[in-house]
């Protein structure tokens, strides 16, 4: 092992060994040698006769890419998943997740009709109306992704209460029992602090961030969704396409 490891390194190349290093970690995990665990670093300093700082530095190149987790006091591991989502389009967490190719099911913590008087303001109805709450922990395999609460107006989402939502896309369910399609909305994106009660749904430590998600969505100009998700930080991330301000002016003027 150690021989067939040494070979992989160059002392002589300009390249630092750290980047050395880095690089044949990478080919190695690539090639799924580190299915069941990823080596420590009193395990990699040995193997590749380096110095522990060499060590240190080609793990954290691996961390700043997304390629491996660790913290102090913790042996690295391969990186679970990341959810990529672009941001602009009116987007369903089911579809985003499947589209990665892993599974997609949700634990349904509450579906129930009950009055709000501020959500209902927020959906332009009078305060005494029913709503439908539906409250999901949404997984990425058998991982939870994210805390999913959502209210709908009772007179168009009755029909989702005998609705199995465990293994179906909400918005799918809306149009195919209520007749309603979401046609857009607006979405906020905002950093927040889960509670310890959050935190042990969503299965994280004090030390991973969250995001918190809350979309006002519209069927042909009508409110028909107040969302709000609180999803993983170390699970998911926003992507936006920018167009030059330039283009942008040209875009409006045209």
């Amino acid at each position: 092992m150690t021989e067939q490891t040494l070979a992989r390194l160059d002392r002589g190349a300009p390249q630092p060994l750290w980047e050395q290093l880095q690089a044949d970690l990478n080919r190695r995990l690539e090639r799924g040698e580190f299915v069941d665990s990823f080596p420590g670093e009193m395990q990699l300093v040995a193997d590749y006769e380096v110095s522990r700082h060499t060590v240190r530095a080609a793990l954290r190149a691996l961390r700043e890419t997304g390629v491996i987790e660790s913290a102090r006091g913790r042996q690295p591991r391969v990186a679970a998943p990341r959810i990529t989502q672009s941001q602009g389009t009116l987007y369903s967490l089911f579809a985003s997740v499947e589209s990665t190719g892993h599974r997609q099911r949700s634990v349904v913590r509450r579906l129930e009709v009950f009055a709000d008087g501020v959500v209902a303001s927020r959906l332009g109805l009078e305060e005494s109306s029913p709503l439908v709450y539906l409250e999901r922990v949404r997984m990425m395999d058998d991982e939870p992704l994210a805390l999913d609460r959502v209210w709908l107006p009772a007179e168009v989402a009755a029909p989702l209460l005998t609705v199995d939502l465990s293994a179906t896309s909400l918005y799918g369910a809306l149009e195919a029992h209520c007749g309603i399609r979401l046609t857009g909305g607006t979405e906020q994106v905002r950093a927040v602090v889960p509670t310890s009660a959050e935190r042990r749904t969503l299965g994280i430590g004090a030390d991973v961030a969250a995001l918190h998600l809350e979309r006002v969505g519209t069927s042909l100009g009508r409110l028909v969704e107040l969302r709000r998700t609180l999803v993983r930080g170390d699970r998911y991330a926003l992507v936006t396409d920018l167009a030059s301000p330039d283009r942008v002016q040209v875009t409006a003027e045209s």
